[in-house]
């Protein structure tokens, strides 16, 4: 799994009408404190001893380091110097010959370096690893001793030299894809996995960073008869398997093989973030989780460690890590009236009462480790669709909690509904009782998908690009009309770049199943509608805006605007840019619409709640955030831990306001 990239949006300057008295803001508390991209590091000290290292990431303070004591569960945690900065470490190696730990950070792109043997260094911040790179892909080691970093968004590669602590900085290694993964063989040999828009492998020249091609080149990620295996085997040497054959690399040269040996432990494989297994220690152990899913998301602590002499009896240990907090993804209405939500990275599902007398991590609910995106009540159930894969889950508030894929599990994760859709914008129920998603495109594809879904016979069927390179953002059943509203945005795969520069909107008829409508009512500098709220009279205001996951993938940047729309006749009524002072909006955008006491339109933007007068487009500023937004070149702007930036805009109960700034669930009460 891919680290999804962090929203924030630009703004204009506009006159705005401050309240006489600011309403008051209240913390709730932390749902979630889980980790991500969790892995273990089995190695030795200095002595010979066997040692056991954990690389954890989350938002609040950070990622960080456990060394776990092998008798005790106990976890001694070690942070990053800049826990606001390093939150994620999804590139990490510990050295086969030194067993130092490596670890890339993101969203800063910062190596990093820890010594079991020198615990007192702590974790040392070895600098950035090139000019543009803000997360490692993957870091290997080549017999000399050189660490070879590969990271995003360049493609890049990088050697350090932990002996002089020099960087060199080979810069991207292709021009047209973002994702790279490198991989050295025993000999010396070194080759990286380029994704994500044609996946392919490419030999490396460790001395001069030049590269050449070997085997074939994925022209259809959908097709899974396609495929590339990059790994080290058991003989020290590279090898790659894909549909096209198998070679045996060789320096620069490469040999067809008829068989390959199986990879080698301990060495991290380019198609899987893990070591390969079994991860041994001295005196015969191996180690692994036993309550962590495959991308080490989640609440991990139940240890197994195994030894190869059958008489040894296995040892279980209790992992005593403390966390700091997850920021929240998404927060919504039950069909109980209280709080349901996700988290993100690790993608766990919390449950609060509206008055915060409860908050609880309810647990996974779904494979996808990501994050849910959007979420739906329907017939006394809560529907939730996560990133990767926009896998939908359902869950029954008045069942008791398991887990799982069966019919009587609570939740269930009902898994993906076709091989496109990844990233769940919109989520809604029509009254027919049928589900519709809205999901952008898997890494590296073009056009996204509206799906329906019928809970109760289980079909669905899926419609990709609606308009040509356009993506479902926002969507929203209109009674009147009988049809669906779709906001359609040019966000593209992740790695991919856009091919269209205009948003637009669209009218869906469920019943007859197509498309009725689509166009951009006239909308100069068309950007994204990505949210939608409908007004007593059938009309609907919307925002319009552009993030920086669309930015990065090549579109340029237009200002945020709330619009005021008529649906039935087509037509726009009213549109105006959003002020400058009001910051940036919160992450994403979707969903930072509502309707609050008395059918008045409420908004928010990363650092205030604003209102709507009725029948406009005029704003006035409800509530502002004490803390200032970070300037643009600070690297927070493309992270998920600013902590006091409004992430998620949640729902209004009567007269509050409830959403999330990081980690922290919080709500404003209305005047």
């Amino acid at each position: 799994m891919h680290l999804p990239l962090r929203l924030s949006w630009l703004w204009v300057s506009l006159p705005v009408i401050m309240t006489a008295l600011p309403p008051s803001v209240r913390d709730l508390g932390i749902p979630v404190k889980g980790v991500s991209w969790t892995r273990l590091h089995p190695g030795q000290t200095a002595d010979g001893q066997a040692s056991l290292l954990a690389t954890m990431s989350q938002n609040n303070d950070g990622f960080f380091v456990s060394d776990i004591d092998l008798e005790t569960g106990h976890c001694t945690q070690f942070y990053t110097e800049a826990p606001k900065r390093s939150t994620f470490s999804p590139a990490s190696y510990r050295s086969l010959l030194t067993g130092i730990l490596y670890v890339c950070s993101a969203w800063d792109g910062h190596l990093h370096r820890f010594d079991a043997n020198h615990p007192e260094k702590r974790i040392e911040d070895l600098g950035r690893v090139d000019e543009i790179a803000t997360f490692g892909n993957g870091i290997t080691e080549t017999p000399d001793g050189m660490i070879w970093i590969g990271a995003y968004p360049g493609a890049t590669l990088t050697r350090f030299n932990p002996t002089t602590g020099e960087f060199t900085r080979f810069g991207g290694i292709v021009d047209d894809d973002k994702y790279l993964y490198p991989v050295a063989g025993g000999d010396g040999s070194l080759a990286v996995f380029i994704k994500s828009n044609r996946p392919r492998v490419r030999l490396i020249d460790p001395l001069t960073g030049e590269s050449q091609p070997i085997g074939p080149i994925i022209t259809d990620p959908t097709d899974e008869t396609q495929f590339l295996k990059l790994y080290r085997g058991t003989d020290e040497s590279l090898y790659l398997e894909s549909h096209a054959g198998t070679w045996r690399i060789s320096g620069m040269a490469a040999e067809p093989v008829d068989q390959a040996p199986p990879p080698r432990p301990g060495i991290a494989a380019t198609y899987q973030h893990n070591y390969q297994d079994p991860l041994d220690m001295p005196g015969g152990w191996t180690a692994e989780f036993t309550d962590a899913d495959m991308n080490g998301t989640g609440a991990p602590r139940d240890l197994v460690l195994t030894n190869r002499d059958p008489a040894i009896a296995p040892r279980h240990l209790r992992l005593d890590w403390v966390g700091g907090g997850n920021n929240l993804h998404v927060i919504g209405v039950g069909p109980d009236g209280d709080l349901y939500g996700s988290s993100y990275l690790p993608n766990r599902l919390f449950h609060a009462k509206p008055d915060g007398s409860v908050i609880e991590d309810l647990g996974k609910h779904s494979f996808a480790g990501g994050q849910a995106y959007s979420l739906v009540n329907l017939d006394g159930k809560l529907y939730l669709a996560s990133y990767p894969g926009s896998h939908l889950t359902v869950y029954d508030p008045t069942l008791p909690l398991h887990y799982g894929t069966e019919p009587t599990d609570n939740p269930r994760d009902l898994g993906r509904l076709d091989n496109v859709s990844f990233r769940p914008n919109a989520l809604i129920a029509t009254p027919d009782k049928r589900l519709w998603m809205g999901s952008a495109p898997d890494y590296g594809l073009h056009g996204g998908t509206l799906v329906w879904y019928d809970p109760a016979s289980g079909e669905s069927k899926t419609h990709r690009s609606l308009l040509p390179d356009t993506t479902p953002s926002a969507l929203l059943y209109l009674p009147n009309l009988k049809q669906i509203l779709v906001g359609l945005s040019i966000e593209v795969g992740t790695g991919a770049t856009v091919r269209r520069n205009e948003g637009a909107f669209a009218l869906w008829d469920p019943t007859a199943d197509k498309l009725i409508w689509s166009g951009d009512l006239g909308i100069e500098d068309m950007a994204d509608p990505v949210a939608f709220t409908p007004t007593v009279d059938g009309l609907v205001y919307v925002l319009i805006g552009r993030g920086d996951q669309i930015l990065s993938a090549g579109a340029p940047a237009i200002r945020p605007r709330i619009a005021l729309i008529d649906p039935a006749q087509r037509k726009l009524i009213s549109i105006a840019w959003l002020p400058e002072d009001f910051g940036p909006i919160a992450w994403h955008g979707h969903f930072s619409l509502r309707v609050g006491p008395g059918g008045t339109v409420y908004g928010a933007t990363g650092y205030c709640v604003f209102r709507i007068k009725p029948g406009t487009c005029e704003v006035e500023r409800v509530w502002q955030n004490d803390q200032p937004p970070p300037p643009r070149e600070d690297p927070v702007w493309l992270t998920h831990s600013t902590p006091d930036a409004i992430d998620v805009v949640g729902p209004i109960i009567g007269n509050q306001f409830y959403f999330s700034t990081g980690w922290r669930l919080r709500v404003l009460t209305l005047d």
